[in-house]
């Protein structure tokens, strides 16, 4: 197996005839999913997706995947495959468009109708080319078949990516599923036939490789919500992600079979169920969903509420509803169900968010006491009938952390590839496929872009630093006057403390230290404001860590007269 070596550099110029694998995302994270493909000179991505922050980086929306390796070459890429409309597959496409409006979107119907939605609110009406499984397009050089495959979400699609360099398959997110709710199995037939003709190297997801077994039926939550649905006596509240059609479909038969009715809360969930049914992916009985507005006029045993939050968002619905902060009130008796799986690093968010709605009462029913979740990803004893069917000659695991994508790669050694042609690379890592063989050839700049309200890419780690420092510690600003000539305190100084657990008054002590170190500075001819600054920060500083063993961020202002 290969592995990426911190010590890479640029790739060389692409061997002719050959493909380029380049991952700006999804590899050793969950999320941010994008890999780009060249060939002869031109590009196809596959995917551009978001990942979302974690506690150590405050205060930022969205992270992006890196642009910087194509924004140079816009003119080259011939199009957007999207595999399926989870956001971290689909999230980042308006960022990329904002530099590139006109580049063609290329993706199943769902997919590209909730991509369409999300651009309007950018404002940009994309060029977009419907396919289903089965169709076979020529997107510049690059002969794109596309599979069915089974996941979360309806209309996913994997990929087959023919050029004269060999094929490549993208899986995209799937799995195996044999009692799908809407009968759309994972076309295995279609990737053994592509596995006769010769994979040559194949892109697998990873989610789930430390999973033995395979993912139990989505159908089997359905049992477990009636009874759910049948024992709760007050409102029932669901939180799901806002693109699981499968799993709200189950919703609104429980709520269907027992006379309740739903209200849709969260612009996201209004949005995509809205799209869903439109386009006959989501089937509603006549008078089921009824608006939010209207539950003020029905008994809480006929209300369910489906909502977003799943993952502890801090500005979704449900978070909202354990902080006491949204319209509607959790009370005693309600029942709440998590209606998912938890995303690795959202721990602490998710149980936040179940001890607050506990505390006002609320049953909470998630993954960790009831079946109420099935993975959307294959297990381990899936992607080893996946890998016999496909039999690659080079194999890439992609879609997860380290400790995913190295079982990946075990359980394709198992299966019988070659352990010199298994990939392990991380993002922005350059694969070639030259001859037959996939070899790490480099690495491009591949970084994390963070998006902080209207701001794309203008907050860099320093300043999550500094958010992380205010956050944790807190801070100490210091205000004096000097004279502009001599460097001597006139004014001051006057400190204050906040979020730092340091009452004012005490900091009177750390001042004596703040004129010592300016009057030997005077006296040594500096009267640079900057240097000032320094002093003060080092005087503050020193005196801080010594008594309390903080380290809260100190800001001086320091005034020339």
């Amino acid at each position: 197996m290969s592995h990426p070596h911190p010590e890479l550099g640029p790739p060389p110029t692409l061997s002719k005839g050959g493909l380029r694998v380049t991952p700006l995302g999804g590899l050793g994270e969950i999320g941010r999913n994008m890999t780009v493909f060249e060939y002869d000179g031109r590009l196809l991505i596959v995917d551009c997706g978001v990942l979302f922050p974690e506690e150590e980086q405050p205060g930022i929306d969205l992270i992006l995947p890196d642009f910087t390796s194509v924004r140079d070459r816009l003119d080259d890429i011939d199009g957007i495959v999207l595999t399926h409309g989870h956001e971290d597959h689909i999230g980042g496409v308006p960022y990329l468009l904002r530099e590139k409006p006109d580049i063609p979107l290329i993706g199943s119907k769902l997919t590209l109708a909730l991509i369409e939605a999300k651009l309007q609110e950018h404002r940009i009406r994309p060029y977009t080319l419907e396919v289903k499984e089965g169709h076979r397009e020529h997107v510049g050089p690059f002969d794109c078949e596309f599979v069915a495959v089974n996941h979360s979400i309806p209309d996913a699609l994997a990929v087959a990516i023919r050029t004269p360099a060999g094929m490549v398959v993208h899986t995209g997110d799937f799995k195996m599923d044999q009692l799908p709710l809407d009968r759309r199995l994972t076309d295995l037939p279609a990737f053994a036939r592509l596995g006769e003709e010769g994979i040559d190297l194949l892109l697998s997801d990873s989610t789930n490789a430390e999973v033995p077994g395979f993912v139990p039926p989505e159908r089997d939550i359905s049992n477990v919500l009636r009874q759910v649905f049948g024992s709760a006596r007050k409102r029932i509240i669901v939180a799901s992600f806002a693109s699981h059609v499968h799993r709200i479909q189950q919703i609104l038969d429980a709520a269907h079979e027992h006379r309740r009715r739903v209200a849709f809360v969260g612009r996201s969930m209004v949005r995509n169920m809205g799209i869903a049914r439109d386009l006959g992916y989501l089937r509603v009985p006549p008078g089921l969903v009824v608006d939010v507005k209207t539950l003020d006029d029905l008994s809480d045993h006929e209300v369910v509420l489906v909502c977003t939050g799943s993952q502890g968002e801090p500005m979704a619905a449900l978070s909202r509803m354990a902080n006491r902060d949204h319209q509607i009130r959790i009370v005693q008796g309600d029942t709440v169900i998590l209606a998912s799986s938890l995303i690795p690093g959202n721990e602490n968010a998710v149980y936040r968010v179940i001890n607050g709605l506990t505390r006002w009462g609320a049953n909470v029913i998630h993954k960790g006491n009831a079946k109420v979740h099935v993975s959307g990803h294959a297990s381990a004893g899936e992607l080893l009938y996946f890998y016999n069917i496909c039999k690659p000659r080079n194999l890439m695991p992609v879609h997860g952390e380290w400790r995913h994508l190295r079982a990946n790669a075990e359980l394709g050694a198992l299966t019988g590839v070659p352990q010199d042609r298994i990939v392990i690379a991380e993002d922005g890592v350059v694969v070639d496929l030259v001859g037959g063989v996939a070899k790490i050839s480099g690495k491009v700049q591949a970084g994390y872009v963070y998006v902080d309200g209207l701001s794309v890419g203008d907050v860099k780690e320093p300043a999550l630093k500094d958010r992380r420092i205010l956050g944790d510690e807190g801070i100490i600003s210091v205000f004096l006057v000097v004279d502009s000539s001599t460097g001597k305190i006139v004014g001051g100084p006057h400190l204050q403390a906040r979020g730092s657990g340091i009452e004012d008054a005490t900091l009177s002590a750390v001042v004596p230290k703040i004129e010592e170190a300016l009057a030997k500075s005077a006296s040594d001819g500096v009267a640079d404001t900057r240097q000032l600054q320094q002093l003060i920060r080092r005087a503050v500083g020193k005196w801080v860590s010594d008594n309390y063993r903080r380290r809260p961020m100190i800001l001086p202002v320091v005034v020339e007269v």
